[in-house]
C-alpha cells in the first residue's frame, strides 16, 4: 500500500510539472457579442503581452494570467475579461464588451453605456444608438435618464433615432421616418408623457394624419399640442 501510494503521488506530482512546462501553442480571443466588434483580437493579442514578448512557445508556468487579465479589462471598452489556460496549453481569452445606448455628438464625441457611464468611440465599429446633439458630459445623468427609459420600451426603442438638447435644458426628439419633431421638455413626468404620445400615435395613424404634422408638444400635462404643417 505505501509503495502504490508513492507512485501515485509520484504519477501525480509528475503530470502536474509536464503540464506546467508546455509552452502556448495559440491564442484563442472569443467576444460574448461578435455582431459589435468595438475591440479587435489584435488589439486584445497587444494588450496580452509585455515588450513585445510573444507568447507562443512561452511556457506556462511563466505566464501571469492575472496580471494579463488586469491589462484587458483597463481597456476603457471592455466591460470584462477571463482570460485562462487550457489543458492544450492554449491561451483562451473570454471578452464583454461595454454595450453603447446612446451616441453624444459635440466637440467632444462619445457613447453612454448602459451603466450611464462615458465610453469613448470605437475607430472599428460604430453602434446603431439615437445621436444625441446639444448635451455635454456636464448633462450625462439627465441625458441617460431620458436614453434609458427609451431603450426600454419597444415602441420607443424602434421609433426615436434622435434627441436634442437646447440651452434650457429642453429637449425634442426625432421620430424614425416622420416629418414632425417632438417636444418633450424638461427630463421629467416620462411616463404620463410618452404615453401621451403612444395614444395621439396611434390615433393619428388611424385616422392616416401622422404626415400633416409639424411639431407635437408634450410638455404640457395631461394633453398633446399638434402644429400643423
Amino acid at each position: 500500500m505505501s509503495v502504490l501510494l508513492l507512485l501515485t503521488v509520484f504519477l501525480f506530482a509528475f503530470a502536474i510539472q509536464r503540464n506546467e512546462a508546455r509552452t502556448v501553442a495559440e491564442v484563442s480571443v472569443s467576444f460574448k457579442d461578435e455582431s459589435a466588434p468595438f475591440v479587435t483580437r489584435e488589439t486584445v493579442n497587444k494588450l496580452l503581452i509585455v515588450s513585445n514578448e510573444k507568447l507562443a512557445g512561452k511556457a506556462k508556468e511563466n505566464i501571469a494570467l492575472s496580471e494579463m487579465e488586469k491589462r484587458v479589462k483597463a481597456h476603457p471598452i471592455i466591460k470584462n475579461a477571463d482570460v485562462y489556460v487550457t489543458m492544450g496549453g492554449d491561451i483562451g481569452v473570454a471578452i464583454e464588451q461595454r454595450k453603447p445606448i446612446a451616441r453624444l455628438s459635440g466637440a467632444i464625441s462619445f457613447y453612454i453605456d448602459e451603466s450611464g457611464e462615458v465610453m469613448p468611440l470605437s475607430q472599428n465599429h460604430s453602434a446603431h444608438v439615437p445621436l444625441v446633439t446639444g448635451a455635454t458630459e456636464k448633462e450625462l445623468s439627465e441625458v441617460y435618464k431620458l436614453v434609458n427609459f427609451i431603450r426600454k420600451d419597444e415602441f420607443l426603442a424602434k421609433h426615436i433615432i434622435g434627441i436634442s438638447r437646447s440651452k434650457n435644458a429642453e429637449y425634442t426628439l426625432k421620430a424614425r421616418k416622420l416629418g414632425f419633431i417632438i417636444s418633450l421638455g424638461k427630463v421629467e413626468a416620462l411616463e404620463e408623457r410618452f404615453s401621451n404620445y403612444k395614444a395621439f400615435y396611434q390615433k393619428a395613424l388611424k385616422d392616416k394624419s401622422l404626415d400633416k404634422y409639424k411639431t407635437i408638444e408634450l410638455k404640457y400635462e395631461g394633453q398633446v399640442v399638434c402644429e400643423k404643417k
